[in-house]
């Protein structure tokens, strides 16, 4: 898993080389001016050697100066590479992500893969700032602090020594209690991402049933829960604090009540023991000493934050897209002919029940077939197995006589073009909306593409026509003139099979048999494959399929299925009674 985040690193080595680099030098600084002060205590003022005084002031002044701009330097360089760091695991994982399938999304979910990519990317980001600073300046300045100290007086120094072990085994044991805590919190803050996330998309649904309350209620809960889960863990974690103060105020007064015994001894001769000088370095070093531990146990609590970050970000980073180009992928897709040959689909292999059932149809190009089937009845299941959005769990799906998993991914998603069940428009123009479809597109081509799928009558109306702003998700436009623009966008593609699933379900049945009329003298040998809940909008077609439960439990043209299902002619005449014709 390290070995993976840190070639997120890349570009930004230099920076955390150089922040490991001033942060030594500042280290080297800071140490030296214990033992200049020393020097200064026993060898100038205790001497009465003002020469002495001043160049060793102006050696602490010089020291002083360099501890500020090494660490500013090293400062600057950490944030750098930390923020750097930070910027490719986000761009990574969100370039990992487009080339998931359809089942890699489902087993993370949208609402865990955000959480993923801001809080525990920002958890790992802070965590590789303390290391690469704070984590690397705390154990040479504990080694240099020691060596000195062992080197003024090692009797003395053996204190750090004998502390050290304590303060480890409470580190270590705050860190088994706390970190399973924060796995559980990290699960929690998903299921409080996925619940803003519904309210948001559904809060017309929430107003309209007037759910306010149970919404709030429902977030409240999630809420309390990570403050529970924060409350235990942060309890634990408090005990770092008095520990790591009980250790140091103990070194510092053994250090202060030893030393001075030792200097009585010694009648503060530096020949015979400890002087006033070494005893004061001597303090300052242990200060150091045991502020380097305290830092280090702070990255310790930063490390168990950060330890489940790191495992979710590794996840992203690390999953598969379960669709891949297989060893020679072919290039070219000959026509729009289809075949369904013995389809099984489960979503999971810990599926209870199959989507699809020994699903077998064939599909001639240029042919214009209408799926319909009651809710649940996997009709856009169906219909995902042609661009190979999923791949099928037994059996095959061929394209143009060719199996799609023998097929270049992105050749064979060029030649079929999907309007979805949930029609999406992003933020920008109408012609930029239209161009996702073919961003080579010529102005006649699209406007071309727009009579087909009838919006050039709204288009034009619009103020700006084609440079009219289409806001986020579409919101400035309605449900029908929403669909007839990704319809325009699919034709642009100019594909061999175009799949409308439900997607003229928003326009009037007036514009839905316009669309079908141009489909079928404009793009007559382009395969047209139509999933809709009214039967009008099917009934024209070559062959109309009727699914159930996963199955195909009739099959035939419309005259055929009034004679045959039983199904279709009750649909049929209930529909009709409602007035559902094309006139």
């Amino acid at each position: 898993m390290l070995k993976r985040l840190a070639q997120c690193v890349r570009e930004y080595k230099l920076p955390s080389f150089l922040s490991a680099f001033f942060v030594s030098l500042e280290v080297v600084m800071e140490v030296l001016i214990p033992f200049e002060m020393a020097d200064m205590l026993d060898f100038g003022i205790n001497a009465g050697n003002m020469e002495f005084v001043i160049q060793s002031g102006i050696r602490l002044m010089l020291y002083a100066c360099l501890t500020i701009l090494f660490g500013n330097l090293a400062g600057r360089a950490a944030s750098t590479a930390a923020c750097g760091f930070g910027k490719n695991l986000r761009k990574d994982m969100y370039y990992n992500i487009q080339n998931f399938s359809f089942s890699n999304i489902d087993k993370f979910s949208a609402s865990s893969l955000i959480t993923r990519m801001t809080t525990d990317v920002q958890n790992v980001q802070q965590a590789y700032l303390m290391l690469i600073r704070v984590a690397f300046r705390s154990p040479i300045m504990m080694i240099f602090s020691s060596v000195f100290a062992f080197r003024i007086y090692p009797k003395l120094a053996m204190v750090f020594v004998i502390c050290l072990p304590i303060l480890l085994a409470g580190l270590l044991f705050i860190i088994k209690k706390t970190h399973p805590i924060f796995v559980r919190v990290f699960k929690t803050y998903d299921r409080l991402n996925r619940t803003v996330q519904e309210n948001l998309r559904g809060i017309r649904v929430v107003k309209s049933f007037i759910r306010e309350d149970k919404e709030i209620e429902k977030f409240d809960e999630t809420s309390d829960s990570i403050r529970s889960d924060f409350t235990r863990a942060e309890k634990n974690i408090a005990w770092n604090a008095p520990l790591m103060q009980g250790c140091s105020y103990t070194c510092m007064l053994l250090v202060a009540w030893l030393g001075a015994n030792a200097i009585i001894a010694s009648g503060n001769n530096p020949d015979l023991g400890l002087t006033t000088g070494m005893l004061m370095s001597l303090i300052t070093y242990s200060m150091q000493i045991l502020m380097s531990v305290m830092m280090i146990s702070v990255i310790f609590v930063m490390i168990i934050i950060s330890r489940e970050s790191a495992n979710r970000i590794y996840e992203v980073l690390s999953e598969e897209s379960d669709l891949k180009n297989g060893e020679n992928p072919v290039f070219e897709v000959p026509d729009g002919s289809i075949e369904f040959r013995n389809v099984t689909f489960r979503y999971s292999e810990k599926a209870d029940k199959n989507v699809l059932n020994n699903v077998s149809v064939s599909i001639k190009s240029g042919e214009t077939i209408g799926v319909i089937g009651g809710t649940g009845s996997s009709k856009s299941t169906f219909v995902q197995m042609i661009p190979r959005l999923y791949d099928t769990t037994e059996g095959s799906v061929s394209v143009g006589g060719i199996n799609v998993r023998n097929y270049d991914l992105e050749t064979l998603r060029d030649s079929v073009a999907m309007v979805l069940q949930k029609n999406v428009l992003f933020s920008g123009t109408v012609r930029e909306n239209l161009l996702w479809g073919n961003e080579n597109a010529t102005q006649e081509e699209i406007e071309h593409a727009c009579d087909l799928a009838q919006a050039s009558p709204f288009i034009n109306e619009m103020p700006e026509k084609y440079e009219t702003y289409i806001e986020q998700g579409g919101s400035n436009v309605s449900g029908g003139q929403k669909q007839r623009l990704c319809i325009a966008r699919a034709l642009l593609k100019k594909p061999k099979v175009l799949i409308l699933d439900d997607s003229t379900s928003a326009v009037d049945t007036k514009t839905d048999a316009l669309i079908r009329k141009a489909f079928a003298e404009e793009i007559p040998d382009t395969t047209k494959i139509i999933i809709a809940q009214r039967i009008a909008s099917v009934m024209d077609a070559d062959k109309i399929i009727i699914l159930d439960a996963g199955e195909i439990v009739a099959m035939g043209t419309h005259e055929e299925l009034l004679e045959t299902s039983e199904i279709y002619r009750e649909t049929y005449e209930s529909q009709m009674k409602g007035g559902l014709s094309d006139e």
